[in-house]
């Protein structure tokens, strides 16, 4: 998904967790949008006058203003902004009332980043603010993934991955080249609740490399000490 202008998609995400924040902010440039966060109500107006965020993240308890109030302060400035409000109290008259104030979808936490996602294009859908490209096909090399249709070749071999595996391999190769930490993996393909410990990171990671790199020139590559990199073969 990108704008209609054909830009990256410019999301604000508040929240005084900093580590949601993070994760939040981690999967949304997963999708290849443009991310800001704040952890204020007051730093929230400010990022947004000078972000022009297409959608906001909005935590209603704030340490400063309340969501609701930021809202109101937004809406003065950009008027056709989808906003998805967050609350931890999973109660119909707070849900009401960031509805009643503008808002146009919540979520409850705990939640799932891949619901979070999904709320948020459906967003973007119905505001008519994105455009959605055509292709399902990431290409990294002789390495291809088709989103839609779950296939997987190299040098044009199908190869076949669980679904974990093909969870996994897709955000190695959204982000080629790129060094990601185990922590990412785990927040970004198991989700930021799962409850395991690194080491089932470089297990899946064996799994991909006896599956991908088997008898060729390997493309995943450990970094000691700072992750795991996938790149195209020398």
């Amino acid at each position: 998904m990108t704008a209609a202008d054909g830009r990256p998609i410019r999301v604000l995400v508040v929240d005084d967790e900093q580590a949601l924040s993070e994760l939040v902010g981690m999967a949304l440039r997963y999708e290849g949008w443009e991310v800001r966060t704040a952890a204020s109500g007051l730093a929230a107006v400010s990022a947004a006058r000078e972000f022009r965020p297409d959608l906001v993240v909005l935590d209603v308890m704030l340490p400063d203003i309340d969501g609701l109030e930021v809202l109101r302060r937004l809406r003065a400035d950009i008027e056709r902004m989808p906003v998805l409000f967050l609350t931890a109290r999973d109660d119909v008259s707070d849900r009401i009332a960031g509805l009643t104030a503008g808002g146009d979808d919540y979520v409850t936490k705990p939640f799932s980043i891949e619901e979070l996602v999904l709320r948020l294009r459906a967003l973007l859908r119905r505001s008519h603010l994105a455009l959605e490209t055509e292709s399902s096909t990431i290409v990294v090399g002789d390495l291809t993934l088709d989103e839609d249709a779950r296939e997987v070749r190299r040098g044009g071999e199908i190869i076949n991955l669980t679904a974990t595996e093909f969870e996994l391999l897709r955000f190695l190769m959204r982000n080629p080249k790129r060094v990601l930490s185990k922590a990412q993996i785990l927040d970004r393909v198991w989700n930021y609740d799962f409850g395991g410990q690194a080491n089932i990171v470089e297990l899946y990671i064996s799994y991909l490399r006896k599956k991908i790199d088997a008898g060729r020139d390997p493309m995943i590559h450990t970094m000691r000490g700072f992750g795991y990199v996938l790149k195209p073969a020398a």
